[in-house]
Parts: structure tokens; C-alpha cells; sequence
């Protein structure tokens, strides 16, 4: 007999519709169109899948068909099936929408969605998927509840997927859940954090629970302290109209930074399951702290920057405020750097510095895990000149994988020490691809599977980090000018050099 818990049986979605408001945008197009594509072609969604789509476009559902097929088609990671792809164009159709204010248009949804519960058998599960700026959520969240897309029905789900950012700060944050919460249930409300579907992230908790020779380092009395970097070596491109109103600290550190640090310090939750390690991820969260030995000094334990106009890789490349559509005195960073603290006894005293920029000198994601140096070593200063610290690194991204750090001897007649690197490649070690992480995040949100999406507890406690800074900076002139194809701006590097610190050079 078969187990339903067997993980080599993949689970596949129940009947449902999927409502993508914003369907022309950047992110359909780059990622959720071919997401969805994959999950079809590898099984994962229902045979009654069916998507609509909703934007301006004066589109009969023909045309949104070939819009589909055409990125999903430039996207796909799976191989191109006819089969696939008639089944899935099957359940297509176009709302067009005069604006996301036009009651009238939310009537033609209703119906177009009613329409397919009968002739696709979607049996009324429903998820509405809102990929458009926050400033729209009140009136599609006010529209969608009036219009009775989303009323209850207990014999079948109603979920609304929400892109970050998650409000500006921690007020906006709280207005937006009280938005969506009343459309549906604080459990059906599934925020997006794709890095938390990269399976990279995910193997932190593999690694560190599924193993005993880690967690019992994993501590104050072992580590020395944290790093956690997201670098760009790209400019912001055509995105000024979003990013000069978010910045970098706003754009990653909120998110995909801070929650990268609650998966590394979180304590071992007592299942997977999604309220489990959410709770032990608030814990974290709630510990956090922006003061040094009880000491808040923002100047001292923050850094922002923006890069300057300069070469990199040899080309030249615009200053950011030189960028189409960014503001002559814009005061948007886009570099930033934190230092923080978790008041709890496994951390007491261990700094976790967090920096994100774009214009850096590599793309690179990961964690570094740094311990102190031995307090005694039996070897001659010359034979220890050439190495540092233990280190474990987390490679999020690119090259994903994990690197031990570690300090061996040179083969020879003298005791020479030099640090040598164990590495693990995920690419190189499992034969089958990972999932793109937004094809792991639908297919969970339709699934109704929350351990890879922030609650908002998350995302208010994350808020309560930030906002001083924010308020901070706003009131402490513009960022330090930075050159492209560096690591930031000096005083990032002096946060870490105040303490005899430095960041690791990826």
C-alpha cells in the first residue's frame, strides 16, 4: 500500500483557479509564467488548472494564450511538451480591466471564474495572485470583497498571494495585513519571499538539524560573529520608479536578509511544520537588537551608500543618480550595512552583520559562519601566519553549496599551517535540477503549505528593526558615494574594522 507521506510521491495542487492580477509585468513574464509552465509539465497542477489573467490590455484570451506561450516558451526549464502546453491554454482566459478601480470588470471576473468551477471542475478553489505596486491593494482587496470572488464556502479554499514588498514600514505593514484579512484568513494570505523558496535556503535547516558535528558550534562560545551578504555587480536598469522610493535596506535587508539571519540563529523547532518553525523564527526576530553593548549609536553600527559613476569591468557605467528616472536629489541608498545583535543565551554577544548593494564588485549571496581562533595554538607565529579564522559559508547564490574553511599543513619538512577550503556543490553532487524557486513557492501557496512564507509576526518584527534606521538615515543627509565594482562605501568597512573585523572578501 502506498503511503501518502512517501516523499518520493510528489503532491500535486487540487483543482483551483489562479487570478494574476498584474500578468503583463516584469515578474509574470521572467519568472511566474514559466513557473507555471514547469509545475504543468512536471505533473505538479491539476489537469483543471486554469489561470486568468487580469490587466489594461484589450485581449481576447487568444492573445493572452500567445503572450503566455511566448515567455513561458523564452522561460521554460523543463522541455517544451505540446501536450503540456494545450492543456494548460485550455484553462486560460483575459479579463481586461480599465483600471483595477473599474467595478464593472470585477463583475466579469466573477463570472469568468464562475464559468470555469462548472466547465473546468475547479470545484470554487480559488487563489488570487496580487503581482502589482501596494498602492493598488486597497482598492482590488475592497473590489474582489464586494464583488464575492472570495466568499466563504467551506467546501472549498480561497487564498491571495501577495508579492513584497510588505509595506514601507511597519505601519503601512500592519495597514496592509488588516487589508487582506478582510478578504481571507490570516492562514490564507501567503506573502512572497523568493529567496525562502531557493532550495539553498532551505538546506540551512538540513544542515544544521539534520546533522550533529554543526549545532553543537553553533553558539556564543564558538562563533566570533556573522556574516550575511546579498551583492549585485548591476546597476538598478529600469527600475527607478520602484527603487528610488524602497532603497536597498527596504528592498532585501527587511525580507530575504532578515530571514536569512532567523533560519541561521533560530533554535530546532519540534516539526517542519509551518507554525513550528515560525514560531522559532519570531523568537529570533523579537531578539534582535540594533544597540552594541546596550549602546544605540546608529552612526557606529549602520552604513549606507550609493554608488558613483565609474568603470566596471572595464565600462563605463552611470552614477545612480545619473539613472533614467531617478531623482537629482534622490537620498536612496544603494548600498547597506547593518550590525546587529540577538539578545538570547546562545547569542549573547555575537554581532551579525548584514550588507546588501548593487554596482559590488561580484553577484554573490551567502552566509559566513566565522568562529574564534583557538585560545591556545602549540605552533611557531611563522608556522600560523597564513591562516584565519574556521569558516563555514552557506552559498546561497550563484554557485550554490556549502565551504569549510579549515587549517591544514603544507606538505614539507617544516610545520607550515595554511587554510584550506572543503566544498560542496549542489550542482555537482545531485544529478536532478532544483526547482526555480517560484515554481516551489506557487505550487505551495496553491497547496496550502506556509513553512517558506513569512507571517506577518515575521514581517512586523522585521519592521521593528528597520524603522530606526530608516528614520535615522532620513534625517542624517545623503549616502557616501561608493565606486562601482567595490565592496561599498569606507564606512561599511570601518562598521566591522571599529571591532578588528573585516568583511570577507567573496
Amino acid at each position: 500500500m502506498l503511503d501518502s507521506r512517501d516523499l518520493r510521491l510528489p503532491r500535486i495542487a487540487d483543482p483551483c483557479v489562479l487570478v494574476m492580477f498584474g500578468i503583463t509585468g516584469d515578474l509574470a513574464r521572467n519568472k511566474l509564467l514559466p513557473a507555471i509552465y514547469d509545475l504543468a509539465n512536471r505533473g505538479l497542477l491539476s489537469p483543471s488548472f486554469s489561470l486568468v489573467g487580469v490587466g489594461r490590455r484589450e485581449w481576447d484570451d487568444d492573445a493572452m494564450r500567445n503572450y503566455v506561450e511566448k515567455w513561458a516558451r523564452a522561460g521554460a526549464r523543463t522541455p517544451w511538451r505540446d501536450t503540456t502546453w494545450e492543456q494548460l491554454a485550455a484553462g486560460m482566459r483575459f479579463v481586461t480591466f480599465s483600471s483595477f478601480e473599474d467595478d464593472d470588470a470585477y463583475q466579469r471576473l466573477t463570472g469568468v471564474v464562475e464559468d470555469l468551477d462548472a466547465s473546468r471542475g475547479t470545484a470554487g478553489n480559488r487563489a488570487f495572485y496580487l503581482s502589482i505596486p501596494p498602492g493598488w491593494f486597497p482598492a482590488v482587496t475592497e473590489r474582489i470583497a464586494r464583488s464575492g470572488l472570495v466568499e466563504r464556502d467551506e467546501r472549498a479554499w480561497r487564498r491571495v498571494v501577495v508579492e513584497k514588498p510588505f509595506g514601507h514600514d511597519r505601519a503601512s505593514a500592519r495597514e496592509l495585513d488588516e487589508l487582506i484579512g478582510r478578504i481571507v484568513r490570516p492562514d490564507d494570505v501567503f506573502r512572497v519571499d523568493h529567496y525562502l523558496g531557493k532550495e539553498t535556503v532551505q538546506s540551512i535547516l538540513a544542515l544544521r538539524f539534520a546533522n550533529t558535528m554543526f549545532e553543537p558550534l553553533w553558539n556564543q562560545r564558538y562563533v566570533d560573529h556573522v556574516q550575511i551578504t546579498m551583492a549585485e555587480d548591476i546597476g538598478i536598469g529600469t527600475r527607478a520608479g520602484y527603487y528610488d522610493t524602497i532603497g536597498s535596506a527596504r528592498d532585501v535587508i527587511q525580507n530575504h536578509l532578515l530571514q536569512l539571519l532567523a533560519l541561521v540563529a533560530m533554535e530546532e523547532p519540534t516539526s517542519m511544520d509551518a507554525a513550528a518553525v515560525r514560531a522559532e523564527k519570531e523568537k529570533v526576530l523579537a531578539s534582535v537588537r540594533l544597540e552594541r553593548d546596550g549602546v544605540l549609536d546608529l552612526d557606529a553600527t549602520t552604513s549606507r551608500g550609493r554608488y558613483a559613476p565609474g568603470y566596471q569591468g572595464g565600462i563605463a557605467v552611470k552614477g545612480y543618480l545619473e539613472e533614467d528616472g531617478v531623482a537629482p536629489d534622490s537620498r536612496t541608498e544603494t548600498f547597506a550595512a547593518l550590525r546587529l545583535e540577538i539578545a538570547n543565551r546562545r547569542w549573547a554577544g555575537v554581532p551579525f552583520y548584514l550588507r546588501a548593494g548593487k554596482r559590488l564588485a561580484r553577484r554573490v549571496t551567502e552566509v559566513a559562519i566565522v568562529f574564534r581562533q583557538p585560545p591556545f595554538l602549540p605552533f611557531d607565529d611563522a608556522a600560523t601566519a597564513g591562516i584565519g579564522a574556521n569558516t563555514i559559508v552557506l552559498r546561497i547564490q550563484p554557485d550554490e553549496g556549502v565551504t569549510l574553511r579549515v587549517a591544514s599543513k603544507v606538505p614539507g619538512t617544516q610545520m607550515e599551517l595554511r587554510d584550506v577550503t572543503m566544498d560542496f556543490g549542489y550542482g555537482a553532487t545531485f544529478n536532478e535540477e532544483s526547482p526555480e524557486a517560484y515554481e516551489r513557492l506557487i505550487l505551495d501557496a496553491l497547496l496550502g503549505d506556509a513553512p517558506l512564507f513569512p507571517h506577518q509576526r515575521e514581517v512586523d518584527l522585521s519592521w521593528r528593526i528597520l524603522d530606526p534606521v530608516i528614520e535615522h538615515w532620513a534625517a542624517s543627509g545623503s549616502p557616501e558615494d561608493y565606486r562601482p565594482g567595490s565592496w561599498g562605501p569606507g564606512d561599511a568597512h570601518d562598521l566591522l574594522a571599529r571591532e578588528g573585523r573585516a568583511w570577507r572578501r567573496s
